[in-house]
């Protein structure tokens, strides 16, 4: 059985997140800006735009764009990942909030290696 690559991978990410945006709006409503109008929207907008991400990743053809987009996207959503960290309501999920901060560096990273990687074509051999 052959092992999925690093793409495949950052597609199945997305593809859960985006999902859980559907499946499981209220957390992600909470951590919308303040600044933003319409919350529920925002969840779905982001999170339709995650399964567009997710799509665009897994298909060969499309990766190294859906990828750039990817990196940007983890840029973007960064402002909510703050204020999650900002309102949180425990210690516990304040702890999680801000530990997760840092890692939206090696997503970033990861989705710009995933466009290098399409972009460079097969591997020759």
């Amino acid at each position: 059985m052959r092992r999925p690559r690093s793409g495949e991978l950052l597609a199945g990410l997305l593809g859960g997140a985006g999902a859980l945006h559907f499946l499981l709006p209220g957390p992600f409503d909470s951590i919308v800006p303040s600044v933003l109008p319409h919350p529920r929207l925002w969840t779905y907008a982001s999170g339709l735009v995650e399964l567009a991400c997710a799509a665009a990743v897994a298909v060969p053809r499309t990766r190294a764009r859906g990828a750039a987009v990817t990196a940007l996207l983890f840029v973007v959503v960064f402002p909510a990942n703050v204020q999650m960290a900002l309102d949180a309501s425990t210690p516990l999920v304040r702890t999680v909030a801000y530990t997760r901060l840092p890692l939206q560096v090696p997503l970033v990273l990861w989705a710009l290696q995933v466009r290098r990687a399409a972009t460079a074509g097969p591997p020759r051999g």
